[in-house]
């Protein structure tokens, strides 16, 4: 019995780090998210987050999505360069640049959340006969496995 059990959990990590592996793999296509120019994963989130905090700074997105002020940089300029963006100084303290989505970048978001929402829908889906208790169940089940996550790479690499 105890055999049937650990085969059990091992069919379902084995099932977790496929599905894993898979966003991986989709997460690194580029998309054009109804615009001209491919947008790379972390570009498209960056462009979420000036969108949600419109006028927003480098130092504001560094600090918003966990990142250093030299990679929002980076992103914001490549941004700028392909005209989702747009840096305007700041009136208020001219060493500091805001930055806005210009048309094009609009279209993406909008676009992205488009995304998202299929996603939802897909999920909501796959779920719709669960039980709350199913439901809840798998709810934990996946925060705990984030929170672990970290702890298990630090342990990986001993």
């Amino acid at each position: 019995m105890m055999n049937l059990n650990n085969e059990r959990k091992n069919k379902i990590s084995y099932s977790l780090l496929t599905v894993i592996y898979k966003f991986i793999e989709n997460d690194t296509q580029t998309r054009y998210y109804g615009t001209d120019t491919p947008l790379f994963s972390s570009e498209i989130h960056m462009i979420r987050a000036i969108k949600e905090e419109e006028g927003i700074h480098i130092t504001g997105l560094a600090n918003k999505l966990g990142v250093t002020k030299g990679a929002v940089s980076q992103i914001v300029n490549k941004l700028n360069k392909k005209g989702f963006i747009t840096k305007e100084t700041d009136l208020h303290n001219q060493s500091k640049l805001i930055i806005k989505l210009t048309p094009k970048g609009e279209i993406a978001d909008a676009n992205h959340v488009k995304l998202h929402n299929k996603f939802d829908a897909l999920i909501n889906d796959i779920l719709k006969d669960a039980s709350n208790e199913e439901v809840t169940f798998l709810k934990n089940f996946l925060n705990k496995v984030e929170e672990q996550i970290d702890d298990f790479e630090k342990k990986l690499m001993e």
